[in-house]
This record gives C-alpha cells, sequence and structure tokens, in this order.
C-alpha cells in the first residue's frame, strides 16, 4: 500500500533550525552509470531541501558532485557496459567493492543508498545490512520481468526498496521486501504541451511531412541488430507514403557509424532522413508516431504522448535464454504498466520490414484507435507522476528515524 509521504519526528530544533535528527545526517551514496548519477543527484537536492547539513560520500558524477557528494572512487571505473568489458574488469571491480565495503563498515553512515546498477550495489547493500546500517536501493531491478529468484538476494540486502512503478510495489510485498512507490523521476520532468511546429523549426524538420522518429537503440549490439531493419523499414514506408520523413538521433558517432554503413548497404541514400547527434526527446517530441527498440525510450514516448510501434532483436540463444528466465509476455514498458497489449510489440522472428511498416502505417490510418491509446498514456502518465524525487528523499528519512529513536 502506497503511504503518505513520512516526515522526520518532531523533535526540538537547534540553533540553525535543523532538528536533531536532522543535524550531523551522513548518507552513503553508489551510483554505477550517468543516468545513476542524475537520479543521484536529484535525490541529494530533494534530501538537501530538507536537511541542509548533509553529508554525502560514496561514487557518483557531476550532478551528485554539485550536490555535495565526496566521491571515494571516480564514477568511470564503474561505469561498464557488455559482458565482455565486466569479465575483463570482474577482478578490479570486486577490489573496488570491498575496498567500498570496508570504508563504509569502518565509518558506518546513518544510511546507505544504491542507485541502481544492481549487479554492484546488491552486493555493497548486504554487507551493510549484516553489519546492521540501514540500507536502501533506488530504481528496482527487473526481478518482475526475468530471474525471479534474484528477490531473496535484495530481501537480505536492503531494508527498503523504492520502486518506480505501482506493479513493482505490489510485486515486492508479495515477495515481504519492504517497499515503497514513489513514481518515475521522467514522470515529473516530462509536463505540459510541446509546440511541435516550434520544435519541428528548431530541429529543422519539414512542418507538413508525417515525421516519424526511429530510435534503433543506444548500444552498438542494438545499432548492429537493429539499423538494417529499421533502413529497410523506411524503404517500404516510402514506396507506400511519400509524405514520410524520418528522423534518427545518436547517441554517439559509433552508433551513428554503423547505421550508415546499413544505409550504404541497403541503397538507401535518397530516404528523406534527419540525423541527430542526442536529443532523443526532443526527435520522438517533434515525430508524429515512434518506431522504437524496446527499452527506456519507450517509456519516454508514452510520457510525450506518441504513438509508437516497438520491436527487438537479439542472437536466437539470447531469445532462448530470455524466454526460459523471463515471468512476463509483454516487453514494453507501456504495455506492461498498461496490463496489456496497449502498444503494438513486434519482436524477434516478427521483427521484419513489411510487418513494422504496416503496423506504422495503422497508427497513421486510424486516428481515433490511437486518440484512444493516447488517453491510456495520460492515465499512466498521472500514476507516475508523484514527485519522485521529493518521496524518496522523504522514505530515506523515515527509515532513518525510525533507525534513530534517541534523537531530540
Amino acid at each position: 500500500m502506497t503511504r503518505p509521504a513520512p516526515t522526520l519526528p518532531a523533535d526540538r530544533p537547534g540553533p540553525d533550525g535543523a532538528s536533531a535528527a536532522q543535524r550531523g545526517l551522513r548518507i552513503g551514496m553508489i551510483a554505477g552509470e550517468v543516468s545513476g548519477d542524475l537520479l543521484g543527484g536529484r535525490l541529494l537536492r530533494a534530501l538537501r531541501e530538507r536537511v541542509p547539513g548533509l553529508r554525502v560520500e560514496g561514487v557518483g558524477g557531476a550532478e551528485m558532485a554539485a550536490e555535495g557528494c565526496r566521491s571515494l572512487v571516480p564514477l568511470e571505473r564503474l561505469s561498464v557496459m557488455g559482458l565482455t568489458e565486466i569479465l575483463g574488469r570482474y577482478r578490479e571491480l570486486r577490489r573496488i567493492r570491498a575496498r567500498l565495503i570496508r570504508h563504509f563498515l569502518d565509518d558506518p553512515p546513518d544510511v546507505f543508498v544504491g542507485v541502481d546498477f544492481p549487479g554492484f550495489n546488491l552486493g555493497v547493500e548486504r554487507a551493510l545490512k549484516r553489519a546492521g546500517i540501514p540500507t536502501v536501493h533506488y530504481v528496482s531491478p527487473q526481478v518482475w520481468a526475468w530471474r525471479r529468484w534474484r528477490v531473496r538476494t535484495i530481501r537480505k540486502s536492503v531494508d527498503l526498496m523504492l520502486a518506480l512503478f505501482p506493479f513493482e510495489e505490489a510485486f515486492y510485498a508479495r515477495h515481504r521486501v519492504p517497499v515503497r512507490f514513489v513514481g518515475h523521476p521522467l514522470a515529473d520532468e516530462i509536463d505540459g504541451e510541446i509546440d511541435v511546429r516550434a520544435l519541428r523549426q528548431r530541429l529543422k524538420l519539414p512542418q507538413e511531412s508525417l515525421v516519424l522518429a526511429m530510435l534503433p537503440g543506444s548500444r552498438v549490439t542494438e545499432l548492429k541488430a537493429h539499423a538494417d531493419l529499421f533502413v529497410q523499414t523506411a524503404l517500404w514506408l516510402t514506396s507506400r507514403d511519400e509524405r514520410l520523413h524520418f528522423v534518427v538521433p545518436f547517441v554517439n558517432r559509433q552508433t551513428r557509424v554503423i547505421f550508415e554503413e546499413a544505409v550504404k548497404r541497403n541503397a538507401a541514400w535518397d530516404l528523406p532522413l534527419t540525423r541527430m547527434h542526442g536529443h532523443s526527446r526532443d526527435a520522438m517530441a517533434a515525430a508524429d508516431a515512434v518506431l522504437v527498440a524496446s527499452g527506456t525510450a519507450t517509456l519516454e514516448a508514452m510520457l510525450l504522448k506518441r504513438p509508437m510501434v516497438v520491436t527487438y532483436r537479439v542472437s536466437f540463444l539470447s531469445a532462448r535464454l530470455i524466454k526460459w528466465l523471463s515471468s512476463v509476455k509483454l516487453y514494453s514498458m507501456p504495455n506492461n504498466l498498461a496490463g496489456r497489449a496497449l502498444v503494438p510489440e513486434l519482436l524477434q522472428g516478427r521483427a521484419r520490414p513489411v510487418a513494422l511498416g504496416q503496423a506504422v502505417l495503422d497508427l497513421i490510418g486510424h486516428p481515433e484507435a490511437v486518440a484512444a491509446t493516447l488517453e491510456e498514456f495520460d492515465r499512466i502518465h498521472a500514476s507516475l507522476r508523484r514527485g519522485a524525487s521529493a518521496g524518496a528523499a522523504a522514505a530515506i528519512l523515515e527509515l532513518v528515524a525510525q533507525r534513530r529513536p534517541g534523537d531530540g
């Protein structure tokens, strides 16, 4: 059950106006990726509004540093992507984790907060919880979707799970893990009407065209799996509707090169296509519809109220493994939040240019059905817009108050 935002016990304020429970509060916090640093920075800002004298140390990037976090290890030492890179640096990462655990055991914080990055943070949290240090994990691993047995490790590691989605709260409650649903920071950040005409002008996109944003993924492996598929889908679509214009944002030069190679392979030089570096949210906001690889971008497209077609391809072995380990039948976040097939998902063998192209044309050609979908997007957005950073800060301070009953 979702509870009202908690506050610290009403103890006596000191000369600076801070309560005894607030004065001298020290938090350990680790974010292992840029996205976690962004969430951690917002959380620290919300905590500082309540606890001006807060002290924080751990691992963070520029966002957390701006809010006063002292990093014991550079964020870049933890930011690894891909199985090969992780295996290559496994011993180093274990040494770093052991060093951080020893630091917090030798000088215990009032509470430790792991921001996402579960493969690393859960190990830290488990060691600290064993020593009696309160532990919080912010952003649930997708144990509800696959490898569900990991919830046992989570139960042994955290005193409180801060969940971004409402169905996660119900899942953890069933598995006896203390949980608080705080909402999603993106739902707080993305709000209000979008001036599509002004946005298209800024992005140099044609005003009168039907614009399709194509997001084939942010990782190199995703581009290798999807680049030809997306280019071929665009070619099929332009042969059916000349009004279409495509916009593709890239996270870096490497992913753009892979996509451009697919353009050459498919002799697609004449595609009406705008390339962008970054600004994926702007690309989606300026579009009439979105063709997107399953991932966080599907949540952003939903919050931007853009109809979408979701696709994804992995190797045959990976697909079999996912199917074996998976606990869900729908994979995109809009469908999981709706509890039904709200947006089309064309995965693996169904991910073919003709099928994807036809699904896009179905969106364009059925405005009544799209309007109903967008109404559901609105409802889901409202359910996620709860002031996530403030709610997470309040829940953390409540946990601290419970563990420091002598304050005041």
